[in-house]
């Protein structure tokens, strides 16, 4: 594995206390594996700061990649080709490369947007 890539149901179920992502990161971690997450997730999850102290320790650990002009594009076109509109699941498919686990609440949507956009990643529900 290369990378775990977290959509915004992954960053909900930190905030939560989910124990089993929480498992999963710290081994990440413990294996030298990247979390990443686009802004689009956390901006869709970041609501009560002074609230999510827990997500907001998380985050600290996790990459955030920002949407610039060229992935904005490439995001619209996925979503286009899959008759999608949520922009930040293509930016989590995008982000995505063959080696890479998907941590999803909504593996329906991410399994599709991930085969469009060609990546192979494999997609485990939180």
């Amino acid at each position: 594995m290369a990378a775990i890539i977290l959509d915004s149901g992954a960053l909900i179920a930190i905030e939560r206390g989910d124990r089993r992502i929480g498992a999963l990161l710290h081994e990440a971690a413990r294996q030298g594996i990247d979390a990443v997450t686009s802004c689009a997730c956390v901006a869709e999850t970041w609501r009560e700061p002074a609230r999510q102290a827990r997500l907001a320790r998380a985050l600290s650990g996790i990459v955030e990649r920002s949407l610039d002009p060229a992935a904005a594009r490439e995001c619209g076109v996925l979503l286009a080709r899959t008759h999608s509109s949520d922009i930040a699941d293509a930016a989590v498919a995008l982000l995505a490369g063959s080696r890479d686990v998907v941590i999803t609440s909504d593996a329906g949507d991410i399994e599709r947007l991930v085969e469009a956009a060609g990546s192979g990643a494999r997609i485990r529900r939180v």
